[in-house]
Protein backbone atom coordinates (compact mmCIF):
# COMPACT_ATOMS: atom_id res chain seq x y z
CA UNK A 1 0.00 0.00 0.00
CA UNK A 2 1.61 3.21 -1.16
CA UNK A 3 2.04 6.11 1.23
CA UNK A 4 2.60 9.62 -0.12
CA UNK A 5 3.71 10.99 3.24
CA UNK A 6 7.49 11.63 2.93
CA UNK A 7 8.00 11.27 6.71
CA UNK A 8 6.29 7.86 6.72
CA UNK A 9 8.34 6.81 3.70
CA UNK A 10 11.59 7.94 5.31
CA UNK A 11 10.98 5.99 8.51
CA UNK A 12 9.08 3.10 6.81
CA UNK A 13 5.88 3.81 8.71
CA UNK A 14 2.50 2.47 7.60
CA UNK A 15 -0.97 3.76 8.28
CA UNK A 16 -1.79 3.92 12.00
CA UNK A 17 1.77 3.22 13.15
CA UNK A 18 2.88 6.83 13.76
CA UNK A 19 0.62 7.32 16.80
CA UNK A 20 1.63 3.97 18.25
CA UNK A 21 5.34 4.70 17.90
CA UNK A 22 4.96 8.21 19.36
CA UNK A 23 2.91 7.01 22.33
CA UNK A 24 5.26 4.19 23.29
CA UNK A 25 8.31 6.24 22.36
CA UNK A 26 7.26 9.04 24.71
CA UNK A 27 7.49 6.67 27.69
CA UNK A 28 11.00 5.66 26.63
CA UNK A 29 11.82 9.35 26.07
CA UNK A 30 10.83 10.21 29.65
CA UNK A 31 12.80 7.39 31.24
CA UNK A 32 15.88 8.21 29.16
CA UNK A 33 15.65 11.88 30.13
CA UNK A 34 15.25 11.09 33.83
CA UNK A 35 18.04 8.51 33.73
CA UNK A 36 20.51 11.06 32.34
CA UNK A 37 19.66 13.56 35.08
CA UNK A 38 20.01 11.07 37.94
CA UNK A 39 23.01 9.32 36.37
CA UNK A 40 25.11 12.43 35.78
CA UNK A 41 24.24 13.99 39.14
CA UNK A 42 24.81 10.69 40.98
CA UNK A 43 28.15 9.69 39.44
CA UNK A 44 29.57 13.21 39.85
CA UNK A 45 28.77 13.14 43.56
CA UNK A 46 30.10 9.59 44.02
CA UNK A 47 33.43 10.33 42.31
CA UNK A 48 33.98 13.52 44.31
CA UNK A 49 33.29 11.86 47.68
CA UNK A 50 34.60 8.30 47.20
CA UNK A 51 36.60 8.22 43.94
CA UNK A 52 36.53 5.46 41.28
CA UNK A 53 36.75 2.74 43.96
CA UNK A 54 33.50 4.09 45.38
CA UNK A 55 32.00 3.64 41.92
CA UNK A 56 32.96 -0.06 41.96
CA UNK A 57 31.33 -0.50 45.36
CA UNK A 58 28.14 1.25 44.25
CA UNK A 59 28.11 -0.80 41.04
CA UNK A 60 28.40 -4.08 42.94
CA UNK A 61 25.59 -3.08 45.29
CA UNK A 62 23.22 -1.89 42.58
CA UNK A 63 23.56 -4.92 40.33
CA UNK A 64 23.21 -7.33 43.22
CA UNK A 65 20.03 -5.42 44.04
CA UNK A 66 18.91 -5.54 40.40
CA UNK A 67 19.37 -9.31 40.40
CA UNK A 68 17.00 -9.77 43.33
CA UNK A 69 14.54 -7.17 42.05
CA UNK A 70 14.44 -9.03 38.75
CA UNK A 71 13.93 -12.31 40.59
CA UNK A 72 10.75 -10.89 42.08
CA UNK A 73 9.78 -9.18 38.86
CA UNK A 74 10.13 -12.38 36.82
CA UNK A 75 7.30 -13.87 38.87
CA UNK A 76 4.86 -11.26 37.61
CA UNK A 77 6.17 -10.09 34.23
CA UNK A 78 4.41 -12.94 32.36
CA UNK A 79 1.33 -12.96 34.62
CA UNK A 80 0.33 -9.30 34.79
CA UNK A 81 -0.85 -7.16 31.88
CA UNK A 82 2.40 -5.55 30.70
CA UNK A 83 0.69 -2.22 29.96
CA UNK A 84 -0.61 -1.99 33.53
CA UNK A 85 2.77 -3.04 34.95
CA UNK A 86 4.51 -0.39 32.84
CA UNK A 87 2.30 2.35 34.25
CA UNK A 88 2.92 1.41 37.88
CA UNK A 89 6.69 1.14 37.40
CA UNK A 90 6.65 4.70 36.08
CA UNK A 91 4.67 5.86 39.13
CA UNK A 92 7.08 4.02 41.47
CA UNK A 93 10.07 5.93 40.04
CA UNK A 94 8.25 9.24 40.59
CA UNK A 95 7.69 8.29 44.23
CA UNK A 96 11.32 7.18 44.75
CA UNK A 97 12.75 10.46 43.46
CA UNK A 98 10.36 12.44 45.63
CA UNK A 99 11.59 10.50 48.68
CA UNK A 100 15.24 11.09 47.68
CA UNK A 101 14.68 14.82 47.41
CA UNK A 102 13.08 14.86 50.85
CA UNK A 103 16.07 12.88 52.18
CA UNK A 104 18.48 15.67 51.24
CA UNK A 105 16.95 17.80 53.99
CA UNK A 106 18.66 15.48 56.51
CA UNK A 107 22.00 17.03 57.62
CA UNK A 108 25.25 15.38 56.38
CA UNK A 109 23.36 12.96 54.16
CA UNK A 110 24.79 14.06 50.80
CA UNK A 111 27.38 11.30 50.39
CA UNK A 112 24.91 8.50 51.01
CA UNK A 113 22.09 10.09 49.04
CA UNK A 114 24.20 10.82 45.95
CA UNK A 115 25.19 7.15 45.98
CA UNK A 116 21.49 6.25 46.19
CA UNK A 117 20.73 8.59 43.29
CA UNK A 118 23.35 6.77 41.21
CA UNK A 119 21.93 3.39 42.25
CA UNK A 120 18.41 4.45 41.25
CA UNK A 121 19.75 5.69 37.89
CA UNK A 122 21.07 2.19 37.22
CA UNK A 123 17.70 0.72 38.21
CA UNK A 124 16.07 3.09 35.72
CA UNK A 125 18.43 1.91 33.01
CA UNK A 126 17.75 -1.80 33.65
CA UNK A 127 14.29 -2.32 35.14
CA UNK A 128 12.28 0.11 33.01
CA UNK A 129 13.63 -1.08 29.62
CA UNK A 130 13.15 -4.72 30.63
CA UNK A 131 9.39 -4.26 31.01
CA UNK A 132 9.17 -1.74 28.18
CA UNK A 133 10.78 -3.94 25.53
CA UNK A 134 8.71 -6.96 26.54
CA UNK A 135 5.64 -4.76 26.09
CA UNK A 136 6.97 -3.61 22.71
CA UNK A 137 7.39 -7.21 21.58
CA UNK A 138 3.79 -7.90 22.61
CA UNK A 139 2.50 -4.90 20.64
CA UNK A 140 4.65 -5.05 17.49
CA UNK A 141 4.46 -7.99 15.12
CA UNK A 142 7.80 -9.57 14.11
CA UNK A 143 7.69 -7.73 10.77
CA UNK A 144 6.88 -4.45 12.52
CA UNK A 145 9.62 -5.01 15.09
CA UNK A 146 12.34 -4.96 12.45
CA UNK A 147 11.14 -1.55 11.22
CA UNK A 148 9.76 0.14 14.34
CA UNK A 149 12.09 -0.89 17.18
CA UNK A 150 15.03 1.24 15.91
CA UNK A 151 12.67 4.22 15.40
CA UNK A 152 11.13 3.80 18.87
CA UNK A 153 14.61 3.60 20.35
CA UNK A 154 15.44 6.88 18.60
CA UNK A 155 12.93 8.65 20.85
CA UNK A 156 14.80 7.20 23.81
CA UNK A 157 18.02 8.70 22.49
CA UNK A 158 16.24 12.04 22.07
CA UNK A 159 15.28 11.84 25.76
CA UNK A 160 18.94 11.30 26.61
CA UNK A 161 19.81 14.42 24.66
CA UNK A 162 17.25 16.55 26.49
CA UNK A 163 18.29 15.12 29.87
CA UNK A 164 21.94 15.90 29.19
CA UNK A 165 21.05 19.45 28.19
CA UNK A 166 19.04 19.97 31.38
CA UNK A 167 21.89 18.61 33.52
CA UNK A 168 24.45 20.78 31.74
CA UNK A 169 22.56 24.05 32.28
CA UNK A 170 21.05 23.21 35.68
CA UNK A 171 24.03 24.33 37.85
CA UNK A 172 23.86 27.81 36.33
CA UNK A 173 20.08 27.98 36.70
CA UNK A 174 20.17 26.65 40.25
CA UNK A 175 22.79 29.21 41.21
CA UNK A 176 20.91 32.06 39.51
CA UNK A 177 17.60 31.42 41.27
CA UNK A 178 19.25 30.27 44.51
CA UNK A 179 17.92 26.71 44.66
CA UNK A 180 19.64 23.66 46.11
CA UNK A 181 21.59 21.51 43.61
CA UNK A 182 19.51 18.46 44.45
CA UNK A 183 16.32 20.27 43.41
CA UNK A 184 17.02 19.04 39.89
CA UNK A 185 15.71 15.66 41.06
CA UNK A 186 12.23 17.20 41.18
CA UNK A 187 12.30 17.31 37.37
CA UNK A 188 12.29 13.52 37.41
CA UNK A 189 9.29 13.49 39.73
CA UNK A 190 7.34 15.78 37.41
CA UNK A 191 8.07 14.04 34.11
CA UNK A 192 7.42 10.56 35.53
CA UNK A 193 4.02 11.73 36.76
CA UNK A 194 3.26 13.08 33.26
CA UNK A 195 4.39 9.77 31.76
CA UNK A 196 2.14 7.90 34.21
CA UNK A 197 -0.89 9.85 32.95
CA UNK A 198 0.11 9.24 29.31
CA UNK A 199 0.54 5.52 30.01
CA UNK A 200 -2.92 5.29 31.55
CA UNK A 201 -4.48 6.99 28.53
CA UNK A 202 -2.41 5.63 25.62
CA UNK A 203 -1.76 2.06 26.72
CA UNK A 204 -5.42 1.43 27.54
CA UNK A 205 -6.12 1.37 23.78
CA UNK A 206 -3.13 -0.73 22.71
CA UNK A 207 -3.87 -4.20 21.33
CA UNK A 208 -1.67 -6.64 23.27
CA UNK A 209 -1.49 -10.23 22.05
CA UNK A 210 -2.84 -12.78 24.50
CA UNK A 211 -0.36 -15.34 25.82
CA UNK A 212 -0.67 -18.71 27.48
CA UNK A 213 0.41 -17.99 31.04
CA UNK A 214 1.84 -20.72 33.27
CA UNK A 215 1.67 -20.27 37.03
CA UNK A 216 5.16 -21.01 38.27
CA UNK A 217 7.34 -20.30 41.27
CA UNK A 218 10.72 -18.61 41.20
CA UNK A 219 12.59 -21.88 40.65
CA UNK A 220 10.47 -22.80 37.64
CA UNK A 221 10.79 -19.27 36.23
CA UNK A 222 14.60 -19.39 36.42
CA UNK A 223 14.63 -22.93 35.03
CA UNK A 224 12.58 -21.86 32.02
CA UNK A 225 14.96 -19.05 31.13
CA UNK A 226 18.09 -21.16 31.63
CA UNK A 227 16.56 -24.15 29.82
CA UNK A 228 15.79 -22.06 26.78
CA UNK A 229 19.32 -20.66 26.64
CA UNK A 230 20.88 -24.07 27.17
CA UNK A 231 18.86 -25.89 24.52
CA UNK A 232 19.02 -23.31 21.72
CA UNK A 233 22.67 -23.11 20.54
CA UNK A 234 22.46 -19.62 19.01
CA UNK A 235 21.08 -18.20 22.26
CA UNK A 236 23.68 -20.15 24.24
CA UNK A 237 26.65 -18.66 22.39
CA UNK A 238 25.04 -15.22 22.48
CA UNK A 239 24.76 -15.64 26.27
CA UNK A 240 28.50 -16.36 26.56
CA UNK A 241 29.23 -13.23 24.57
CA UNK A 242 26.87 -11.08 26.68
CA UNK A 243 28.50 -12.13 29.97
CA UNK A 244 32.05 -11.56 28.70
CA UNK A 245 31.24 -8.22 27.10
CA UNK A 246 29.46 -7.03 30.25
CA UNK A 247 32.61 -7.76 32.26
CA UNK A 248 34.64 -5.87 29.64
CA UNK A 249 32.22 -2.96 29.77
CA UNK A 250 32.59 -2.72 33.57
CA UNK A 251 36.38 -2.81 33.37
CA UNK A 252 36.56 -0.20 30.61
CA UNK A 253 34.11 2.10 32.37
CA UNK A 254 36.12 1.92 35.60
CA UNK A 255 39.25 2.89 33.65
CA UNK A 256 37.32 5.77 32.09
CA UNK A 257 36.25 7.10 35.50
CA UNK A 258 39.75 6.63 36.91
CA UNK A 259 41.35 8.70 34.15
CA UNK A 260 38.68 11.40 33.85
CA UNK A 261 38.31 11.99 37.61
CA UNK A 262 42.01 12.92 37.73
CA UNK A 263 41.39 15.75 35.25
CA UNK A 264 38.02 16.87 36.70
CA UNK A 265 38.21 16.31 40.48
CA UNK A 266 35.18 18.29 41.72
CA UNK A 267 31.52 17.39 41.26
CA UNK A 268 30.80 20.65 39.43
CA UNK A 269 33.71 20.17 37.01
CA UNK A 270 32.84 16.54 36.42
CA UNK A 271 29.17 17.31 35.81
CA UNK A 272 30.14 19.83 33.12
CA UNK A 273 32.63 17.43 31.49
CA UNK A 274 30.36 14.40 31.71
CA UNK A 275 27.41 16.31 30.26
CA UNK A 276 29.45 17.37 27.22
CA UNK A 277 30.80 13.84 26.77
CA UNK A 278 27.32 12.34 26.85
CA UNK A 279 25.98 15.09 24.60
CA UNK A 280 28.47 14.28 21.83
CA UNK A 281 27.88 10.52 22.08
CA UNK A 282 24.11 10.96 22.15
CA UNK A 283 23.98 13.26 19.10
CA UNK A 284 25.96 10.70 17.10
CA UNK A 285 23.74 7.91 18.45
CA UNK A 286 20.58 9.83 17.52
CA UNK A 287 21.69 10.08 13.90
CA UNK A 288 22.83 6.47 13.58
CA UNK A 289 19.84 4.97 15.42
CA UNK A 290 17.21 6.88 13.49
CA UNK A 291 18.66 6.41 10.02
CA UNK A 292 21.31 3.64 9.93
CA UNK A 293 20.59 0.93 12.51
CA UNK A 294 17.49 -0.58 10.90
CA UNK A 295 19.18 -0.58 7.49
CA UNK A 296 22.33 -2.20 8.93
CA UNK A 297 20.27 -5.00 10.49
CA UNK A 298 18.36 -5.58 7.25
CA UNK A 299 21.46 -5.41 5.03
CA UNK A 300 23.80 -7.60 7.09
CA UNK A 301 21.10 -9.94 8.45
CA UNK A 302 20.28 -9.93 12.13
CA UNK A 303 22.81 -12.58 13.20
CA UNK A 304 25.81 -10.74 11.70
CA UNK A 305 25.12 -7.46 13.51
CA UNK A 306 26.25 -9.10 16.77
CA UNK A 307 29.86 -8.91 15.54
CA UNK A 308 29.98 -5.14 16.04
CA UNK A 309 30.12 -4.97 19.85
CA UNK A 310 32.91 -7.51 20.55
CA UNK A 311 35.06 -6.13 17.73
CA UNK A 312 34.63 -2.56 18.99
CA UNK A 313 35.35 -3.73 22.56
CA UNK A 314 38.69 -5.17 21.44
CA UNK A 315 39.54 -1.99 19.49
CA UNK A 316 38.69 0.26 22.47
CA UNK A 317 40.71 -1.88 24.87
CA UNK A 318 43.78 -1.91 22.63
CA UNK A 319 43.50 1.87 22.24
CA UNK A 320 43.48 2.38 26.01
CA UNK A 321 46.33 -0.08 26.58
CA UNK A 322 48.47 1.68 23.99
CA UNK A 323 48.24 5.13 25.59
CA UNK A 324 49.79 6.39 28.84
CA UNK A 325 47.85 8.03 31.67
CA UNK A 326 48.10 11.62 30.40
CA UNK A 327 46.15 13.76 27.95
CA UNK A 328 46.49 11.05 25.31
CA UNK A 329 45.14 8.58 27.85
CA UNK A 330 42.19 10.90 28.48
CA UNK A 331 41.43 11.01 24.75
CA UNK A 332 41.69 7.21 24.53
CA UNK A 333 39.45 6.71 27.56
CA UNK A 334 36.79 9.09 26.27
CA UNK A 335 36.99 7.93 22.65
CA UNK A 336 37.13 4.23 23.52
CA UNK A 337 34.18 4.16 25.87
CA UNK A 338 32.21 6.56 23.65
CA UNK A 339 32.57 4.20 20.69
CA UNK A 340 31.73 1.21 22.89
CA UNK A 341 28.56 2.79 24.30
CA UNK A 342 27.49 3.97 20.85
CA UNK A 343 27.54 0.43 19.46
CA UNK A 344 26.18 -1.21 22.63
CA UNK A 345 23.19 1.10 23.06
CA UNK A 346 22.28 1.29 19.37
CA UNK A 347 23.17 -1.49 16.96
CA UNK A 348 23.66 -4.23 19.57
CA UNK A 349 20.62 -3.41 21.72
CA UNK A 350 18.29 -3.12 18.71
CA UNK A 351 19.62 -6.40 17.32
CA UNK A 352 19.21 -8.16 20.68
CA UNK A 353 15.63 -6.92 21.10
CA UNK A 354 14.76 -7.98 17.56
CA UNK A 355 16.37 -11.37 18.19
CA UNK A 356 14.16 -11.88 21.25
CA UNK A 357 11.00 -11.61 19.13
CA UNK A 358 11.83 -15.17 18.00
CA UNK A 359 10.98 -16.40 21.51
CA UNK A 360 7.32 -17.51 21.88
CA UNK A 361 5.18 -14.94 23.70
CA UNK A 362 4.42 -17.20 26.65
CA UNK A 363 8.15 -17.61 27.37
CA UNK A 364 9.45 -14.24 26.20
CA UNK A 365 9.15 -12.46 29.55
CA UNK A 366 11.19 -15.06 31.43
CA UNK A 367 13.81 -15.43 28.68
CA UNK A 368 14.14 -11.65 28.31
CA UNK A 369 14.49 -11.29 32.09
CA UNK A 370 17.22 -13.92 32.10
CA UNK A 371 19.17 -12.34 29.23
CA UNK A 372 18.69 -8.64 29.93
CA UNK A 373 18.81 -8.69 33.72
CA UNK A 374 20.35 -11.83 35.21
CA UNK A 375 23.19 -12.00 32.70
CA UNK A 376 23.74 -8.25 32.89
CA UNK A 377 23.78 -8.31 36.69
CA UNK A 378 26.07 -11.34 36.90
CA UNK A 379 28.52 -9.91 34.36
CA UNK A 380 28.59 -6.48 36.01
CA UNK A 381 29.09 -7.81 39.56
CA UNK A 382 31.76 -10.20 38.29
CA UNK A 383 33.51 -7.35 36.47
CA UNK A 384 33.37 -5.14 39.58
CA UNK A 385 34.78 -7.90 41.79
CA UNK A 386 37.59 -8.76 39.36
CA UNK A 387 38.55 -5.10 38.91
CA UNK A 388 38.42 -4.39 42.64
CA UNK A 389 40.66 -7.40 43.39
CA UNK A 390 43.19 -6.32 40.76
CA UNK A 391 43.27 -2.77 42.16
CA UNK A 392 43.52 -4.09 45.75
CA UNK A 393 46.39 -6.45 44.96
CA UNK A 394 48.11 -3.68 43.00
CA UNK A 395 47.94 -1.36 45.99
CA UNK A 396 49.28 -4.06 48.33
CA UNK A 397 52.33 -4.74 46.15
CA UNK A 398 52.77 -1.05 45.25
CA UNK A 399 52.10 -1.63 41.54
CA UNK A 400 50.70 1.61 40.14
CA UNK A 401 49.99 0.45 36.57
CA UNK A 402 47.16 -1.94 37.45
CA UNK A 403 45.26 -0.78 34.38
CA UNK A 404 47.58 -2.96 32.28
CA UNK A 405 46.25 -5.99 34.14
CA UNK A 406 42.51 -5.30 34.07
CA UNK A 407 42.55 -3.94 30.52
CA UNK A 408 44.63 -6.94 29.41
CA UNK A 409 42.00 -9.23 30.92
CA UNK A 410 39.27 -7.30 29.08
CA UNK A 411 41.19 -7.77 25.83
CA UNK A 412 41.26 -11.56 26.31
CA UNK A 413 37.55 -11.66 27.16
CA UNK A 414 36.73 -9.53 24.13
CA UNK A 415 38.58 -12.01 21.92
CA UNK A 416 36.63 -14.93 23.40
CA UNK A 417 33.39 -12.99 22.82
CA UNK A 418 34.24 -12.70 19.11
CA UNK A 419 34.68 -16.48 19.01
CA UNK A 420 31.28 -16.93 20.69
CA UNK A 421 29.58 -14.75 18.05
CA UNK A 422 31.30 -16.74 15.29
CA UNK A 423 29.81 -19.92 16.80
CA UNK A 424 26.44 -18.20 17.22
CA UNK A 425 26.38 -17.40 13.49
CA UNK A 426 27.40 -20.96 12.59
CA UNK A 427 24.57 -22.47 14.66
CA UNK A 428 21.93 -19.83 13.88
CA UNK A 429 20.07 -21.62 11.09
CA UNK A 430 20.01 -24.96 12.91
CA UNK A 431 18.84 -23.24 16.09
CA UNK A 432 15.77 -21.89 14.31
CA UNK A 433 14.55 -25.49 13.98
CA UNK A 434 14.66 -26.06 17.74
CA UNK A 435 11.35 -27.19 19.22
CA UNK A 436 11.33 -24.23 21.60
CA UNK A 437 11.10 -21.89 18.60
CA UNK A 438 8.89 -23.90 16.24
CA UNK A 439 5.61 -22.42 17.36
CA UNK A 440 6.96 -18.96 16.97
CA UNK A 441 8.44 -19.74 13.57
CA UNK A 442 5.10 -21.01 12.24
CA UNK A 443 3.35 -17.90 13.50
CA UNK A 444 6.10 -15.65 12.17
CA UNK A 445 5.86 -17.22 8.71
CA UNK A 446 2.08 -16.84 8.69
CA UNK A 447 2.30 -13.17 9.69
CA UNK A 448 5.02 -12.49 7.12
CA UNK A 449 2.90 -14.16 4.41
CA UNK A 450 -0.08 -11.95 5.25
CA UNK A 451 2.15 -8.85 5.23
CA UNK A 452 3.56 -9.85 1.85
CA UNK A 453 0.03 -10.12 0.43
CA UNK A 454 -1.02 -6.79 1.90
CA UNK A 455 2.09 -4.66 1.38
CA UNK A 456 4.34 -6.52 -1.01
CA UNK A 457 7.36 -8.83 -0.52
CA UNK A 458 9.57 -6.05 0.92
CA UNK A 459 7.41 -5.69 4.06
Amino acid sequence: MADNNPINNLFKLREGEAGLVLGLGFLLFVNSLATQISGIVGISGVLESNGPNGYLLALGIVYTLIFFVAAGQSLVVDRVNRAVLMGWVIFAFALVFLMLRIGFFIPNSDTVLYTLVYIVSELQWVIFPLIFWILINDVYSPAQARRLIPLTATLGITGKLVGIGITWVSPRVVEAIQLATEDIILINVLIYLIAFVVAQIRLSNVDIRETNIKTEGLKETLTEGWGFIKEVPAFRFLTISIILLTVCDTVIEFHFYTITSQFYPTAAEYTAFFSIYRLVVTVIALITQGVLTARIIETLELKRTFYFLPVVTVIATVWMLATPVNMAGLVAAVGGIGLLKLIRDNTDESARKSFQTLVPEERRGRVSTFIDTYLLSAGTVLGAIITALIVLVGSLVAFAQTYYVYLGLALVMGGIAIWAIVRMNETYDASMLNWRLKRRQRRSRAIDALLDQAFGPDS
